[in-house]
């Protein structure tokens, strides 16, 4: 392949998103695998967040989310040793995982780097940004309008890299 070819490629990826560009590169397998990875991403209260601390020690933390459908938000908590992480390292790893039994087990992992959208702490200044994913979270928790309280910011993780496992599919008893 020519350098031009490869230079091409990478312009026109940059226009694509995570899924389209996997689907063009590895076919209409990918795309279901795509399709099974956005549908688990959206589900569940929670996700285990990894991050790494000022020595490189891992720090994993549970947090409630939100999926747009491209990103996973977080409202994490400004004085936590999570976003004191995050502030000096942005990579993140997110897991959900699901089943107690072995040949249960399934779970998609996430890896990809999170950055601050909005005001720092949230207070509710009016963000078109925030506004969808605000409404999404308040109807997922508290079953109404997201609640500010002064101590919460928001975190956007957009994938560069989603892997999943599912043991049903192994096909053993």
């Amino acid at each position: 392949m020519t350098t031009a070819r490869v230079s091409r490629q990478r312009k026109v990826a940059v226009r694509l998103s995570l899924w389209e560009l996997t689907c063009i590169q590895y076919g209409p397998r990918i795309l279901e695998k795509a399709k099974y990875l956005t549908s688990y991403a959206r589900g569940g209260r929670w996700r285990r967040l990894g991050s790494v601390d000022a020595a490189g020690r891992p720090h994993v933390s549970p947090l409630w989310f939100i999926w747009d459908g491209q990103s996973m938000w977080f409202n994490s908590i400004i004085g936590s040793q999570r976003w004191a992480n995050l502030e000096r390292n942005p990579v993140v790893s997110v897991v959900v995982d699901a089943g107690s039994e072995y040949m249960d087990l399934r779970g998609v992992e996430v890896v990809g780097t999170v950055r601050v959208v909005g005001e720092v702490p949230r207070t509710g200044t009016p963000d078109k940004r925030l506004e969808a994913v605000e409404a999404l979270f308040g109807a997922k928790y508290t079953k109404g309008p997201f609640v500010y309280d002064g101590r919460h910011a928001w975190l956007q993780l957009t994938p560069d890299k989603m892997m999943s496992w599912d043991f049903r599919k192994t096909g053993r008893p």
